[in-house]
């Protein structure tokens, strides 16, 4: 097995699944007109992506401990070529929500099995972290790079090339992990998956972030967000009480109570809570205050793109020598003062004295926070459980960031900017539990 062949099969697959949160967002009014799409049917073009792959991600992260992460990686990539070709010749606004559905069951195969093949390919230290940037360089550039080519695909082509752009992408992902990683031997006695917790942390997870869309659609108050929160509480609720006893459990729960994995989830949903944010609101900032096209509004997403891999670069080199949370800390405060810099921006100001600045300053101290925390996040723990690790860090990932954007919509601008940054202190808060 060739580790640079393995990164670039886990890079693809993480990029795909960060790409498809935003490609289609420029794309919506095209979308709405050529379908038919009503008013409130129009927001699904996206949450159906967001529920199934939050849903899903603890089940996939165990799927692949249990039967081969090659097999969950592979199979996914085909399945997400399959709902994107099938999406881009949708005819029916029901026909494009049940592929973006599907494109969900794909991503929350690939996102934990991407990332289990990365802790085990890699061993801890240098070689890990180095591999960690690249993930967290290609996590961060799929979500800009989405807003971009949503953009350009739209005013050049079609909406439909905004789906079928994915096909080619996973295609090649596909070859390159059939010939790059291993044939699994099959075990055996695999294990049982535990299918009642898998039931109920998929209900649960599920609910959660359909209620929590609720809320940022219909309010905190509204008697359809409150049912489906409630509903979420009981079954996760049920899903603890069920792990308890269960003897293979989908996640074992004394792993989530060892004091650095814990700390390292926190902190990662309240960093990413703070970066969904960011994401969207300085978007609008730059079409609907600034007066930016689309593709233009993407080009200057680039920046962020670039912060990130600086970050994520020094995180690499001075990880192995002062450890965590001396990364995590500052880095998470450096995000902070750029999410309350971004706050000053009004419509008289240029990109390059009231948007750059802010915009290099956020990224880069995310981009210090990523490789530590997703290390400390899936370090430690036996190669056997190395998906259920992965799987937790993606959904606090996911589930963080779907909360925390939810809320601060709710919110509005430009206060939801400094609750941002008050979630950015409250990770670096979290992060010094990291040792």
């Amino acid at each position: 097995m060739r580790p640079t062949l393995v990164l670039a099969v886990v890079a693809a697959a993480q990029f795909i699944v960060a790409l498809d949160i935003s490609i289609v967002n420029v794309a919506l009014p095209q979308i709405r007109d050529a379908l038919g799409f009503s008013g409130a049917a129009l927001p699904w073009v996206v949450n159906a992506y967001t529920v199934a792959l939050g849903g899903l991600l603890l089940l996939g992260g165990r799927l692949g401990d249990l039967f081969g992460r090659r097999r969950l990686l592979v199979g996914s990539l085909a399945l997400f070529a399959l709902a994107s070709l099938a999406g881009g010749l949708a005819q029916s606004s029901g026909q494009l929500i049940a592929c973006r559905a599907l494109q969900g069951v794909a991503a929350a195969g690939l996102a934990p099995a991407a990332l289990a093949l990365l802790s085990t390919t890699f061993p801890s230290g240098p070689e890990r972290a180095r591999a960690l940037a690249v993930w967290a360089a290609v996590t961060a550039a799929g979500g800009a790079v989405g807003v971009l080519l949503s953009g350009l695909l739209t005013e050049l082509a079609s909406w439909r090339w905004v789906l079928f752009v994915n096909v080619p992408i996973a295609a090649g992902a596909l070859l390159a992990a059939r010939r790059a990683l291993p044939r699994e031997t099959a075990a055996p006695r695999p294990g049982r998956l535990d299918l009642p917790g898998a039931l109920l942390a998929t209900g649960g997870a599920t609910a959660l972030v359909f209620g929590v869309l609720r809320a940022g659609s219909d309010g905190w108050g509204s008697p359809s967000a409150l049912a489906t929160l409630a509903l979420a509480v009981v079954l996760l609720a049920l899903f603890v009480s069920v792990e308890r006893r269960s003897v293979q459990p989908l996640v074992r729960l004394s792993l989530l109570g060892q004091r650095r994995l814990a700390a390292a989830n926190v902190t990662m949903a309240l960093l990413c809570s703070g970066q969904f944010a960011a994401f969207y609101f300085v978007s609008l900032l730059l079409q609907e205050t600034l007066g930016y096209r689309p593709v233009e509004a993407g080009l200057a997403f680039l920046p962020f793109c670039a912060g990130i891999v600086l970050g994520a670069t020094a995180a690499t080199r001075l990880l192995p020598r002062h450890g965590a949370r001396a990364l995590v800390v500052p880095g998470a405060l450096l995000a902070a003062g750029g999410l309350l810099w971004f706050g000053t921006a009004g419509a008289g100001d240029g990109y390059l004295t009231a948007l750059l600045g802010p915009m290099v300053l956020t990224s880069a101290g995310l981009g210090l926070c990523f490789v530590p925390v997703t290390g400390a996040a899936t370090g430690g723990v036996a190669p056997r459980e190395a998906g259920m690790a992965a799987g937790v860090a993606n959904a606090s990932r996911q589930i963080g960031g779907a909360i925390g954007l939810a809320a601060l919509v709710a919110i509005g601008q430009p206060p939801a900017l400094a609750v941002g940054a008050a979630l950015m202190v409250l990770a670096a808060v979290a992060a010094l539990a990291l040792g």
